[in-house]
């Protein structure tokens, strides 16, 4: 509703309102995103494709109109002033470049001239980023006419032939004769090159394998941007969901080499330690991660409060947001109210540190509690138990 709403609505309400009105023009703002497509932005894309159509409708009744589906401008608007560098680099390897001022002035000049058809895209594009795209394979099929048909040849033969393309053959051929350790390496050098592309980055030293997706700054269209990039190169069916199903790039090549060569791909298990056991003993404890009352956070100081028999019953606690006065009522039949104003209370339940998981403060705000205490104590059972929790 929030993408629709200015677009639609808007512009619907404009053309019932006019129409019985002599107008000279009826010009609507549209988006080049309606007209070749932009990841991620389908909802934006149906609106201005409603824009469209809202002018052609209109010039069949014989009403004036006319819809300009622009590209991006230069200069900051509300619209645009938000665009991080990251973004303008994605845009650009799309194959558009920016329009000035004077240029997009003089183009709307022009739109509204005679004869005008009632669909005008006005929009610069790269064509080195559009041979870019061809040679990738990933070119839009609207584009095609205005990139050589050599390369165009040259990109068909890259993915003729069915269940992927012959780039995915050959790195397929060339991991296969390659040692386990030397394919993992291959695969996330893969996926890093093409992650640091999608971010502008110089090279592939810039990423770390272990560091998260959400960490480099991924968003759902740069991750869309990612897939079809690894699509190409690998020739695989990947989903739009890949980053957020496997959130790091060791993860993501994990699942590429997996994909690729199947059970062959596998790593030698690692070296087991050797552990002797007692019979007589059920249960083995370990790793620990604890919250008690009483401000216990630690196997070591659960141990203290049973050997001392200490109370940790404490008075409410004052960190929660909770009307600590309004809660308590003597008389214990008050609906909605408690006669008791003592309890067992973990303590610093506020003090989640959100960004170490890489959770927002918003989203740490809407978790339950008990959710924030788990991924604390699992992390310190993780660590206590000799585990890296990162893996």
């Amino acid at each position: 509703d929030a993408v629709l709403r200015p677009k639609v609505d808007a512009a619907w309400h404009l053309h019932e309102l006019t129409r019985e009105h002599d107008l000279s023009a009826f010009v609507v703002f549209s988006s080049a995103a309606g007209v070749v497509g932009n990841a991620g932005q389908a909802n934006y894309a149906a609106a201005n494709v409603f824009l469209d159509a809202l002018a052609q409708a209109r010039r069949t009744d014989g009403l004036p109109a006319v819809s300009l589906a622009w590209g991006l401008w230069a200069e900051a608007s509300a619209m645009t002033s938000g665009l991080a560098e990251s973004d303008r680099q994605r845009i650009a390897r799309l194959g558009a470049e920016a329009l000035g001022e004077t240029e997009g002035l003089a183009l709307l000049d022009r739109a509204l001239g005679e004869g005008a058809p009632s669909l005008l895209v006005p929009v610069r594009l790269s064509q080195p980023a559009l041979r870019a795209q061809a040679q990738a394979g990933t070119l839009p099929t609207l584009m095609k006419a205005l990139v050589p048909a050599t390369l165009r040849r040259r990109a068909a033969a890259g993915t003729a032939g069915t269940g992927g393309d012959t780039s995915g053959s050959a790195l397929t051929e060339r991991l296969s004769a390659l040692t386990p350790a030397e394919r993992e390496t291959q695969v996330q050098d893969l996926v890093r090159r093409e992650v640091a592309g999608v971010l502008g980055h110089d090279g592939p030293e810039t990423v770390q394998a272990t560091q998260s997706f959400k960490e480099l700054g991924f968003d759902s269209l740069t991750a869309v941007e990612l897939r079809n990039r690894l699509t190409a190169a690998t020739g695989l069916r990947l989903p739009a969901t890949l980053i957020f199903d496997h959130p790091t790039s060791a993860a993501l090549a994990h699942r590429i080499l997996d994909d690729l060569l199947g059970d062959s791909a596998a790593t030698p298990a690692p070296s087991t330690r050797t552990v002797a056991l007692s019979h007589d003993e059920p249960i083995a404890i370990v790793g620990v991660g604890c919250r008690f009352p009483g401000g216990v956070v630690s196997p070591e100081g659960l141990w203290e409060v049973v050997v001392s028999g200490a109370d940790v019953v404490s008075g409410f606690p004052v960190d929660r947001g909770w009307d600590v006065e309004g809660l308590f009522d003597p008389d214990p039949d008050r609906p909605g109210k408690t006669y008791g104003c003592r309890g067992g209370f973990v303590d610093g339940v506020a003090d989640f540190d959100a960004g170490f998981f890489g959770i927002s403060p918003r989203e740490a705000l809407a978790m339950d509690p008990q959710q924030r205490l788990l991924l604390e104590t699992s992390w310190e059972a993780f660590e206590r138990a000799g585990i890296d929790p990162v893996t």
